[in-house]
């Protein structure tokens, strides 16, 4: 059985619809998908419409969020979509984005970026916008070669010259409301040195007293010392360890699979998630 749990769609800052997403999925040989975008459970319902024979949907949400000043990524799956806390939570998460976005536009502008925030709202479509909005805008303007180019200290990389910092909750309290909301909750990529300061280990172990489920360790942002650092942190905690692919379309290049999760580890998540169920078609 081969398990994804962690991927993108133009629900947030992927660049293909959900349909195509667990197209993609089936083909690549996985066996089961989690969707997760950003903040937002909006792509699921097409997922799961399109979903082909033969895949299990795992819904999911890849929840932003921060302390002092660290960007902490919190993938939570299986929850209830209707909770009232996580859902508050998640959309003043989607305002945010939208204002920041703005914020970030108009710093750009000041820096001689021809770009508008009507371009950027045309590759959002339906989605929040994300910092991948803005980095193709500035691809398509000729400012940059690549997205990634984008997320250095020169333009809206953290501390960069355009860089705006948006509201994102402490991750404990994150962690909480997932699993208030029947879900379970998975730290992603917390050691991808690529994406600026890594989560401390002493913030995983606080995580973990919070009721975190397991971390991401198999991910292609982990080199392989950090990927060993992870797995001997995560048997010491007790927290299951997860692999993704963090696919994101042509943004990151067509990887779903790249990365997988032992389906022992998968059967333990959803024996512990009481706010949804995965769907398979067979």
């Amino acid at each position: 059985m081969r398990i994804d749990l962690h991927s993108h769609s133009t629900a947030s800052d992927g660049t293909e619809p959900p349909a195509e997403v667990v197209r993609r999925a089936r083909q690549a040989g996985l066996d089961v998908l989690a969707l997760t975008d950003h903040d937002t459970v909006a792509g699921l319902a097409e997922a799961e419409a399109a979903l082909p024979d033969g895949l299990t949907l795992v819904a999911g949400m890849e929840m932003s969020c921060a302390r002092d000043g660290l960007s902490i990524h919190l993938l939570a799956y299986l929850f209830d979509p209707a909770d009232p806390e996580l859902s508050a939570e998640c959309a003043r998460g989607r305002e945010s984005r939208d204002s920041r976005g703005r914020l970030t536009v108009e710093r750009l502008n000041a820096l001689g970026v021809p770009i508008t925030w009507e371009q950027v709202t045309a590759l959002a479509g339906d989605a929040p916008v994300g910092r991948p909005h803005i980095a193709r805008a500035m691809v398509a303007a000729g400012v940059i070669d690549d997205p990634a180019q984008a997320f250095t200290e020169e333009w809206i990389g953290g501390g960069g010259r355009a860089f705006v910092r948006r509201y994102a909750p402490d991750p404990v309290a994150a962690v909480r409301m997932v699993r208030a909301a029947g879900g379970v909750p998975v730290l992603a990529h917390p050691k991808a040195v690529q994406r600026g300061r890594t989560v401390s280990d002493a913030l995983i172990a606080e995580l973990a007293g919070a009721g975190l489920f397991g971390v991401e360790i198999d991910h292609a942002d982990h080199d392989d010392a950090a990927r060993a650092h992870l797995r001997g942190l995560a048997a010491e905690l007790g927290l299951a360890a997860t692999g993704s692919s963090d696919d994101h379309g042509d943004l990151t290049g067509h990887r779903l699979g790249a990365h997988t999760t032992d389906p022992e580890v998968y059967e333990r998540m959803v024996a512990q998630a009481t706010g949804a169920t995965p769907v398979r078609r067979v």
